[in-house]
């Protein structure tokens, strides 16, 4: 295992759970939901605001590409998934806190990410297989094909959906390397089309929802599917002996953040406190302050 790729993938993790609480703040602003990607896109680019989320973004997942470059991807996305439990901590920000239950959910999250990584083995090669390149594309085209009919859907599926763009874009970065030819090109380009999307779906669940209840079925979907994939087609190692606890440390933080998506009727850990919201995440002067919102 490289230290160096843990320490970015822990580096960019702190970037990203930041970016989240900043980024909610940003979308809460408005009293209108961003449903449609280009009006979402022109406005995101003439605030200052969430230009430096998006900045705080790209220095992560630079650290993130470090890290997928020299760790087996199910560590990688492990090691950037830590941002969840930085998300949870910094939600008070934005009037948000955890019940009980949803810290015991953050402790399982955690759990499971530190059997990923005592029981990971070496990455696999650069990706080099021609049939790579279509396939990396036909993934933008199935999320962004899901996204239009999910746009309105509420914050777990939002979520999730984000999760996958961003399972997509760290998978791309595999059949990114030297020497640069035609196909290197062409994933490459896939990576910010992936990210785009998911920016754009996560910010929907986050207009409407709490912080973590959209962020932990997103943290779901970029880890397990990465780490799957990872194994099963790219060559990424674990160390002996240790595949079940490398299977047992997935199931830990997947059945983790799904408690803490789960909706606040059948008990999650999650409250939001709506006056501090408000005051928090104040509307444009010249209008009144939006009405407060309800989960889908």
């Amino acid at each position: 295992m490289s230290w160096l790729g843990l320490l970015a993938g822990l580096g960019g993790a702190l970037l990203f759970g930041l970016g989240a609480v900043a980024q909610a703040h940003g979308v809460r602003r408005s009293a209108a939901r961003p449903t449609g990607l280009l009006g979402f896109l022109a406005t995101s680019v003439r605030d200052p605001w969430t230009m430096g989320v998006v900045a705080a973004y790209l220095a992560g997942f630079v650290l993130h590409a470090v890290a997928i470059w020299l760790l087996p991807l199910y560590l990688a996305q492990a090691a950037t998934a830590m941002s969840f439990p930085v998300t949870a901590l910094a939600v008070a920000l934005v009037g948000e806190r955890l019940r009980a239950s949803g810290w015991l959910a953050v402790v399982v999250v955690t759990a499971g990410l530190v059997l990923l990584a005592a029981g990971s083995g070496e990455a696999g090669p650069v990706v080099t297989d021609p049939a790579f390149v279509p396939a990396v594309w036909l993934g933008v085209v199935v999320l962004a094909a899901l996204a239009l009919a999910g746009r309105h859907l509420g914050a777990g599926v939002l979520g999730t959906l984000a999760g996958l763009g961003y399972a997509g874009s760290a998978i791309a970065v595999r059949g990114t390397g030297t020497p640069v030819d035609l196909a290197v090109v062409a994933v490459a380009l896939a990576v910010p089309a992936y990210s785009v999307v998911a920016f754009w779906l996560y910010s929907l669940g986050l207009h409407s929802d709490q912080v973590s209840a959209a962020t932990a079925p997103m943290i779901v979907g970029q880890t397990f599917v990465p780490s799957l994939v990872g194994v099963l087609l790219l060559g990424d190692g674990v160390r002996e002996g240790w595949g079940p606890a490398v299977a047992a440390g997935l199931l830990l933080s997947t059945a983790g953040a799904a408690w803490l998506a789960a909706p606040r009727t059948t008990g999650a850990g999650l409250r939001r406190d709506d006056a501090a919201a408000t005051a928090s995440s104040p509307g444009p002067a010249a209008r009144p302050g939006p009405a407060p919102r309800r989960s889908p």
